[in-house]
């Protein structure tokens, strides 16, 4: 961004611009700092870095077995190939040989076994990607066959797990079940998401004096890509630096899983002393990388006349994978999120973490959330049918109170619920109730076309479940002509959040974000950062930034004030301008002022997340600071007879709180809801009885486009309600809450399946929803119809 400073000119003038205030600060639709370059093409990503002279291209060899002893791992063919530099298998690593971010089960080359089809096995490395790609396909390896296990109920029942189970319990829910008036079991298969950022896996390396190395990354996390390269290399982490400009997305596949390319770039770098770049192709990215968790899920659920819960107990298995990962604590928000926007009652949840032979699922938006949510919208629609009740009101029913019925399974208390408010005020915007008639009436006369309506509501805790996550830090420098350069710890991959902590900076001291320079998130300015993750970017970031600028006003509020002999309170920003008293002086005049008399005028900012607290032996504690809430109605219109499908209109209303920048956080709402409808409508994985992905690429794997989004798309922000916790400018987090309202077009499509019998058989449809697991549902309706004992007798409850 170019420097821009405020007009010179006659004190008449000056004070007139100071009465005018800002343009550009907090709360201001101001457009992305990088929108230009991305829509124009010249937005720099790492493959599009200029290379440097001897650069090395790498290539891994990947496993075709999902569960082998490997016997022998033969290079010497690859060796043979002109252009090829270097090959190394993992004998070759000189230090740490297993990567796994928080415990091991990563082993960044296959040491004696692999354990899925995908897993880097050698890696060569060529002049260039062709030459190392070819070369790859020459080595021999030798395999012994092992049994794996590819499916999770399989992983479950025979406890093949990766990490212990974990419990949330409240109460006595098997006696609530057993007293219940009505009691409903079942189960339900959510599956899993390929994340198809645009820039893939890609790292670019150069090797420098005395054994460091400056890493390029594409990575959410350039503190453990950090950490992870001075350990493979056997090195202090003050050799190591990582530059992180931009991602052409992240979605939370490089939290973790960004390290692989970065390490072997970095080891091949180390033992040929040659710059070193690793670009995985699609296919090699999707077979190698984890995806979002597919779950399978078990509930037991008991309740009144009303729809009202009495007691749950519910088993969510995700399958994890291979490996570990971060599958912990994913697997735990998806328990934290089990509850949605409803009081459970007495309630047993079991999270199981299943150790599966397919690639290490890691994180995704939500990060295990959407799953938990699903699983009791799944519970809210299945008791609606049994009672024959509009869906929306059990869901009402169930809502947290204000103040009852307002503590969590995990013991930690709703506040500032907006939930109930929220709902009538879509309810009232989107005319549901007239809608929900219209339908009844359509459905009845049109025997093909069939629609379908339901709306949803989201309640998603905010903070990382690891507490110690939970912090960030800032680096603000201001020049001697006025203009500012920050840095901080978070990465941009999209979302807007460089531009969110740049008004934030701005509007503490009152000048155009036309004046701040961001520079690349970079691990020698801000040392020790968290990942960009759990929606905590600004939160995060924006707060450690705030924090710096405030320490420099502050600063330069003391010296003005004792330079002029005046109060503190006698020295006022706006508008690029300082008034001193009477008198008013362009920023850049005290900053040079401010130099002149040897006033520092640079800063370090820090930040961490007060009140979180977890106590995993009790299952008890806050894990999040606040929640933010959303809500949303989808209309569908189903051909059953084939199983095809339409989404007509979409009405969402979603709480940000004080909103950073409106016109950010209603595209990352908007973007959030399509990704969301596409994990459980048309993005559907498929492995075969082998463990190979065959949905490797965009022939084969569907992912939204521009004609499945809604012919009538109306997204509106929470007005008037700033977050009552201290967050910056009392904003609440937008990254991954607007996701889960997604979840209202599955609930949809079941409403338009359910019409078939009258709303009284509820329809069984895995997710995602695609349209032939659609026309089965279709199918099973009308069998369950013309098999259904008369409607007034009770459904028959499961043993």
């Amino acid at each position: 961004m170019s420097s821009s400073h405020a007009p010179h000119g006659s004190p008449e003038a000056l004070a007139e611009a100071f009465r005018q205030g800002m343009t550009t600060g907090v709360g201001r639709s101001v457009r992305h700092e990088s929108a230009e370059k991305h829509v124009s093409g010249e937005a720099q990503y790492i493959d599009d870095r200029l290379e440097f002279p001897n650069q090395l291209h790498v290539y891994a060899r990947l496993s075709d077995r999902a569960h082998a002893r490997l016997i022998s791992v033969d290079t010497a063919p690859c060796l043979a190939v002109p252009g090829v530099r270097l090959v190394i298998t993992h004998e070759d690593l000189p230090a740490l040989k297993d990567i796994g971010p928080l415990v091991p089960g990563d082993p960044l080359l296959a040491i004696d076994t692999v354990e899925y089809v995908g897993q880097p096995i050698l890696a060569v490395a060529a002049c260039d990607l062709e030459t190392a790609r070819r070369a790859a396909q020459l080595a021999v390896i030798e395999y012994e066959e092992l049994e794996p296990v590819l499916d999770v109920v399989e992983a479950l029942r025979k406890r093949h797990f990766v990490l212990d189970s974990h419990t949330h319990q409240r109460g006595d829910s098997a006696t609530a079940l057993a007293k219940a008036p009505h009691r409903l079991q079942g189960t339900l298969h959510i599956g899993g998401q390929e994340h198809f950022y645009l820039e893939t896996q890609v790292a670019s390396v150069m090797p420098g004096e005395d054994g460091s190395m400056l890493v390029y990354s594409s990575t959410q996390n350039p503190t453990e890509v950090q950490k992870l390269v001075a350990e493979v290399l056997g090195v202090a982490m003050n050799k190591v630096v990582v530059d992180m400009r931009r991602m052409g997305g992240g979605f939370g596949g490089k939290e973790t899983q960004a390290a692989g390319p970065a390490c072997l770039c970095a080891i091949i770098a180390r033992l040929t002393g040659q710059p070193t770049k690793m670009r995985l192709l699609r296919g090699d990215d999707m077979a190698m990388t984890g995806k979002r968790h597919p779950f399978y899920v078990e509930y037991d659920v008991g309740f009144d006349d009303r729809g009202r819960l009495h007691g749950i107990a519910l088993d969510l298995a995700g399958n994890c994978g291979y490996s570990p990962d971060l599958s912990a604590s994913i697997v735990d928000r998806a328990m934290f999120h089990a509850d949605n926007a409803y009081y459970l009652g007495d309630a047993t949840i079991n999270g199981h973490r299943c150790k599966t032979n397919t690639a290490s699922n890691t994180a995704y938006r939500g990060f295990g959330g959407p799953q938990g949510m699903v699983a009791i919208e799944e519970v809210m629609e299945r008791i609606a049918r049994h009672l024959h009740l509009d869906p929306l009101a059990v869901r009402k029913a169930n809502y947290y109170g204000k103040t009852d019925r307002n503590i969590t399974h995990y013991y930690q208390t709703v506040e500032h619920n907006l939930l109930e408010e929220m709902t009538a005020e879509l309810e009232a915007s989107c005319d549901y109730a007239q809608r929900r008639e219209a339908i009844k009436a359509f459905n009845a006369s049109s025997p093909v076309l069939k629609k379908g309506l339901a709306l949803t509501p989201v309640k998603f805790g905010i903070s990382f479940t690891a507490s110690f996550l939970n912090q960030a830090g800032a680096l603000l420098h201001i020049y001697t002509d006025g203009s500012l350069q920050l840095n901080h710890g978070g990465t941009e991959m999209g979302q807007g959040l460089n531009t969110k902590v740049a008004q934030v900076v701005a509007e503490v001291f009152q000048v155009d974000i036309s004046r701040i320079e961001i520079t690349a998130t970079h691990t020698g300015k801000v040392p020790n950062t968290s990942p960009t993750a759990a929606s905590s970017g600004a939160d995060l970031n924006g707060k450690a930034a705030q924090n710096a600028a405030l320490t420099l006003r502050q600063r330069l509020v003391a010296f003005a004030a004792s330079h002029w002999r005046v109060s503190e309170e006698d020295v006022v920003f706006s508008n690029g301008l300082v008034q001193v008293r009477e008198q008013i002086i362009t920023f850049e005049a005290l900053i040079q002022l401010a130099y002149f008399n040897q006033v520092s005028l640079s800063s370090t900012g820090f930040y961490k997340t007060p009140k979180i607290f977890y106590d995993r032996s009790q299952a008890k504690g806050r894990p999040f600071y606040y929640y933010a809430f959303g809500a949303a109605c989808s209309e569908v219109l189903v051909d059953v007879l084939t199983g095809e499908y339409r989404f007509t209109r979409v009405d969402i209303l979603h709480d940000v709180g004080a909103s950073l920048n409106p016109a950010i956080d209603i595209g990352q709402v908007e973007g959030g809801f399509i990704q969301g409808l596409g994990w459980l409508t048309c993005e559907e994985l498929v492995w075969n009885d082998k463990g190979r992905l065959l949905t490797n690429g965009p022939a084969t794997y569907k992912i939204p486009t521009v004609a499945d989004t809604p012919e009538v798309f109306n997204v509106r922000l929470v007005e008037n309600r700033k977050n009552p916790e201290d967050t910056v400018f009392h904003s609440k987090a937008v990254g991954e809450p607007p996701f889960m309202l997604g979840i209202s077009a599955w609930c949809a499509l079941k409403d338009a399946v359910a019409s078939l019998a009258g709303y009284r058989v509820h329809p069984l449809l895995d997710a995602p929803a695609t349209p032939e697991r659609v026309l089965m549902a279709c199918q099973q309706v009308r069998e369950a119809t013309a098999t259904a004992v008369p409607i007034q007798q009770p459904e028959q409850v499961c043993p």
